[in-house]
């Protein structure tokens, strides 16, 4: 008898295929005794088991080098070699054993445990979910001490692919699958920054994820459809539902060929205005991806990707060549460079580290980069170093106050002065720019606009701190809605008074990447879309549909609404 059920979407299409269940060793862990003449052997045990890992690790690496993989999933690779190399992790478990007297299986976990309460802590969605790096490089460690590595599925005959059932998937474990035809993932846990969707979303493999128990509930080599799109799983569908879903994949798959067709078409809509589609990237690596997409340029470079994982922060010339790298590759077109958004919740190491009892309310962002002038000023000195290569654009994330604009104009002028001393050039005209981030920001724009030249709206923290709603806690997550009246109201002022007073603004958050809000968003007056470059062809052909003059009456009328589901069915309506 055929069920369904429910989870959350974060790789779009339909796979339809049999079960491979991927078991999760860290249920098979016991806890006994080593004696002290063993423990030497023990230790060891430990230590072969990560030149294991490791050797494994740097052969998936090069395997995606050299193949269809994307940068994602080496990046992730290395961080879990990173794992392997950290001294809070393995060394602490050494330490385990001999003081313990304990298995290393053990002393992994315990450690493990220790580790991934600290990632807990922090606040940024993101960097929290790399707390899975830490579990899925013990898993793999586990895996190895016990003595079974896992098994990679069949290649099937029947013509359908393999759907991956899993508590969790590490980069590694994709890679793995790579080659096995793999149709589709499912898994207990994650989110939409999580490995598996991102990697998912990288290999455009359908993907559900935060299932739960989702591994208890069906049985190796079941028959299943995943709806990537719709967020659902349908076990044991009959013929007709599988009918049903071919087609529906062949007609998805038909909308993405087409798309590929606009990569160099304009983003005018119909009544003949242009609009902006840029990328939003994490480091030079994403490059390829922004040529690819002909993105327009790039609206969102989140610098702190230098800086967390490591215990020395980059210094100015490693910085400079990040900033230059991606200049220099983007030629002519606008780069927008963020300030470092990271915080003592943000997995700085080393004397940078700190503990804060809330740290979505703390030192973070442009705060903690003013309670660092000297961290600060080196990143606006390789920053302005970088500007003579290209049409680079300063953006600092999180304002709130006057002084804290103030502030960062004035140590921008102090690294200019230094240049100048020292006869480095730069470019004297860089615009700055603001992130609206929080109500207040939205509320009282005039201080901005006043001292800035552009502004950037980021929806995915001007939802959390509009509604009081952290969208990765799984038991509030469903009050974590773009379309609420008060958060629609702050996005279409804002659009509005940068119109009004001739200041570009954008919308660097997910709400740009999502075609479900473009014909909305165009609607309020927005001109300046950034996303992950993924997105741009898609949000490219909503943009295409768009007639401008008939939408912004009718989207006026949707921010008069204050009724939630009003505003969702006028939404649906826009489209149709």
């Amino acid at each position: 008898m055929p069920f369904t059920l429910h989870g959350l979407p974060v790789s779009q299409g339909i796979a339809i295929g049999h079960v491979h269940l991927v078991s999760h060793a860290l249920l098979e862990v016991n806890h006994y005794h080593v004696a002290q003449r063993h423990l030497a052997d023990e230790t060891a045990r430990l230590d072969d088991a990560v030149a294991t890992v490791q050797g494994e690790l740097i052969g998936l690496k090069a395997a995606a080098t050299g193949g269809q993989a994307h940068s994602e999933v080496g990046a992730f690779v290395d961080l879990q070699l990173m794992m392997l190399a950290d001294p809070m992790l393995i060394d602490a478990a050494r330490a385990l054993i001999e003081s313990r007297g304990c298995n290393a299986e053990w002393a992994l976990v315990q450690q493990m445990e220790l580790v991934v309460a600290q990632f807990r802590q922090i606040e940024d969605p993101y960097l929290r979910e790399r707390q899975a790096d830490v579990v899925q490089v013990v898993e793999r460690l586990v895996k190895v001490l016990l003595g079974h590595p896992g098994h990679l599925p069949p290649r099937r005959r029947d013509g359908l692919g393999t759907i991956v059932v899993a508590h969790d998937l590490s980069p590694a474990d994709t890679i793995g699958f790579r080659d096995h035809n793999i149709a589709g993932f499912v898994t207990d846990v994650g989110g939409p920054t999580s490995h598996t969707a991102i990697v998912a979303r990288s290999l455009a493999i359908p993907a559900v994820v935060g299932l739960h128990h989702i591994r208890d509930l069906v049985e190796d080599d079941e028959l299943l459809i995943v709806d990537g799109t719709r967020g659902v799983i349908i076990v044991a569908p009959d013929d007709s539902i599988i009918e049903e879903y071919r087609l529906r994949r062949a007609e998805l798959e038909l909308e993405r060929s087409k798309l590929k067709r606009l990569r160099d078409t304009p983003a005018t809509t119909l009544d003949g205005e242009t609009i902006h589609l840029l990328a939003n990237i994490e480091g030079p690596k994403d490059v390829a991806q922004v040529k690819a997409s002909n993105a327009d340029g790039v609206g969102l470079y989140r610098t702190e990707f230098l800086f967390i994982g490591r215990d020395t922060l980059p210094d100015e010339d490693e910085q400079y060549e990040a900033y230059r790298t991606v200049l220099k590759a983007v030629p002519g077109k606008p780069v927008t460079i963020r300030t470092f958004d990271v915080g003592a919740d943000k997995a700085l190491n080393g004397a940078h580290s700190r503990f804060e009892p809330n740290p979505a309310l703390g030192l973070r962002a442009v705060r903690y980069s003013l309670a660092e002038p000297k961290m600060f000023l080196t990143q606006l000195r390789a920053l302005l170093r970088a500007s003579v290569h290209g049409r680079l654009q300063i953006m600092v994330p999180m304002l709130a106050h006057a002084h804290e604009i103030d502030q960062t104009l004035t140590l921008i002028d102090k690294a200019k002065a230094e240049l100048r001393a020292e006869r480095i050039k730069f470019d004297e005209q860089v615009p700055i720019g603001g992130m609206i981030e929080v109500p207040a920001a939205a509320l009282a724009l005039g201080m901005f606009i006043r001292r800035l030249s552009f502004l950037s709206i980021g929806t995915n923290d001007l939802i959390q701190y509009t509604l009081a709603i952290d969208r990765s806690d799984e038991a509030v997550v469903h009050l974590y809605d773009p379309l609420h009246p008060a958060v629609l109201k702050l996005i279409g002022a804002t659009i509005q008074a940068g119109a009004r007073y001739g200041l570009p603004v954008s919308v660097c958050g997910e709400m740009a990447g999502d075609p479900a809000y473009t014909l909305l968003l165009l609607g309020m007056g927005l001109r300046n879309f950034s996303m992950h470059p993924g997105h741009i062809l898609e949000i490219k052909q909503q943009v295409l549909r768009a007639d401008l003059g008939e939408l912004a009456p009718r989207v006026q009328r949707i921010l008069k609404m204050d009724e939630q589901a009003r505003v969702r069915e006028a939404v649906e309506r826009l489209a149709g």
